[in-house]
């Protein structure tokens, strides 16, 4: 038994912001000074009250229609999100209730930037072992909730937005191979170092980053778990059709590339456009690379995500 993706469904909240539009609402930077950077130029944010199961539902409703199937087809629901609606029910089991499926296995999953891919990767095993048919794997976050608009090294890199797959089980393999990783001795870099406790906020509720360690970091474990991967499905980087690597930032983009010895013609980017979307990144540029057919059936797709924790991994699939 196999898993396959059948269905692919994306959603981004409200009108593109520009960086222009983030220097007039008060924020000391500029367009180029953020482009030159990080290679961004827009993000999407959501309004206030629209939440992460939210955008969510948008993205699975496209990509159940994708695969013509309806939500009560569906026997495995999981959501990546750093941006949880609550702490909890699980915002698998509030968008499970939004799509008005019952009885499907429900969780979330915590990988910060990676949490798609861990996602996938759990959605295959459990297709593989043969105790669920029919998944629906999401990527949703609402990063500008998390972020301290005073502090312009961090806030202009983020935006909002939702990714989905559906994957199915299948007699031909869909996903090829899959790697993950983590190691939580360098949880310092990137994170939120904040809780509730008592009704109240203890430590810092807002996103924390060494961008330079980030950087180092995240170029060095995507190019290793790409070529992991890769070589656990028996071919060479150079195989790849097509590499969709976590959208952080251009600069990592490249050199996560330049270390594959890969083309960037080969490389799917929407950072520009969306910003860093965490979870949501991969499948929004998954879905966008397929809508405008650079993708096409039969490629060999390449998907990998770093994000904090550290955490880090990749899946190889064809479509």
């Amino acid at each position: 038994m196999f898993s396959r993706i059948t269905g692919i469904g994306s959603f981004l909240p409200g009108e593109p912001v520009s960086n222009d539009d983030l220097a007039r609402r008060g924020i000391e930077t500029s367009d180029q000074w953020i482009s030159s950077r990080t290679g961004i130029r827009f993000r999407h944010l959501a309004e206030n009250g629209e939440t992460s199961s939210d955008l969510a539902l948008e993205a699975s409703h496209r990509a159940l229609a994708g695969a013509g199937l309806a939500a009560s087809d569906l026997d495995l629901i999981i959501v990546a999100t750093s941006t949880p609606d609550f702490i909890f029910p699980s915002t698998a089991c509030l968008l499970q209730s939004k799509l008005g499926n019952h009885g499907a296995t429900a969780f979330d999953v915590q990988a910060v930037c990676s949490g798609f891919v861990y996602a996938l990767t759990i959605a295959d095993k459990f297709i593989r072992s043969g105790s669920h048919r029919r998944a629906l794997v999401v990527g949703s976050e609402v990063f500008s909730r998390i972020l301290d608009w005073s502090d312009r090294a961090t806030c202009v890199l983020f935006g909002d937005g939702a990714g989905a797959v559906v994957v199915e089980a299948s007699e031909q393999p869909g996903i090829l191979a899959t790697a993950l990783h983590a190691d939580g001795a360098h949880h310092g870099i990137l994170a939120v170092p904040g809780s509730v406790c008592g009704g109240q906020v203890t430590g810092d509720p807002f996103l924390r980053m060494d961008g330079q360690a980030v950087f180092k970091f995240a170029v060095r474990v995507l190019a290793e778990v790409a070529e992991e991967c890769c070589r656990a499905a028996g071919i060479s980087p150079a195989d790849i059709d097509w590499l969709i690597p976590h959208q952080a930032n251009i600069r990592i983009l490249e050199a996560t590339a330049k270390r594959m010895k890969l083309s960037m013609d080969k490389v799917i980017v929407t950072v520009d456009r969306h910003g860093n979307t965490s979870a949501a990144s991969v499948p929004l540029a998954l879905d966008e690379a397929v809508r405008n057919r650079r993708i096409q059936a039969g490629q060999k797709v390449l998907l990998e995500g770093v994000g904090g924790g550290f955490t880090w991994g990749a899946v190889l699939l064809e479509l």
